[in-house]
């Protein structure tokens, strides 16, 4: 499966994504199914591990967690719109001290381009995807 029915992707063609989340098995839960749609998938266990590979590569994406150690979700989203205003951005949670909608909330008035609360299919994942980059 690819994220363009009409247009099969190549690695050198594939946009890349950078999955950001501490629990690392749902991160590995996540570039799995990324990687099965032909994306070219990094990923960080912080906002601090992230922010370097975000200038060294061509990420088109970004889906982050929010509740994380070292570098929350909403301090990279705000990192980001004021370095990468163009950047798309995938916010996730699924709670912490408050509700996980408050957090989401937070994160569509920072910037985020679309927000997806814990748990989410690894489908509704790639459905935000594709509406976000549709021409890749």
């Amino acid at each position: 499966m690819c994220s363009n029915p009409g247009k099969a992707m190549t690695p050198s063609s594939a946009p890349t994504l950078l999955v950001i989340d501490d629990d690392a098995r749902f991160r590995r839960l996540l570039v799995t199914g990324l990687q099965r749609a032909s994306y070219h998938v990094l990923e960080a266990a912080s906002g601090v591990e992230a922010l370097p590979m975000i200038d060294q590569h061509p990420v088109s994406l970004v889906i982050t967690d929010i509740v994380m150690p070292d570098m929350e979700g909403l301090e990279l989203i705000t990192r980001l719109r004021q370095n990468r205003p163009d950047l798309k951005i995938i916010a996730m949670s699924g709670g912490g001290r408050l509700d996980p909608g408050n957090y989401l909330h937070m994160a569509e008035v920072l910037g985020a381009s679309r927000v997806l609360a814990k748990p989410f299919s690894v489908a509704d994942l790639l459905r935000n995807v594709r509406e976000l980059l549709p021409e890749q």
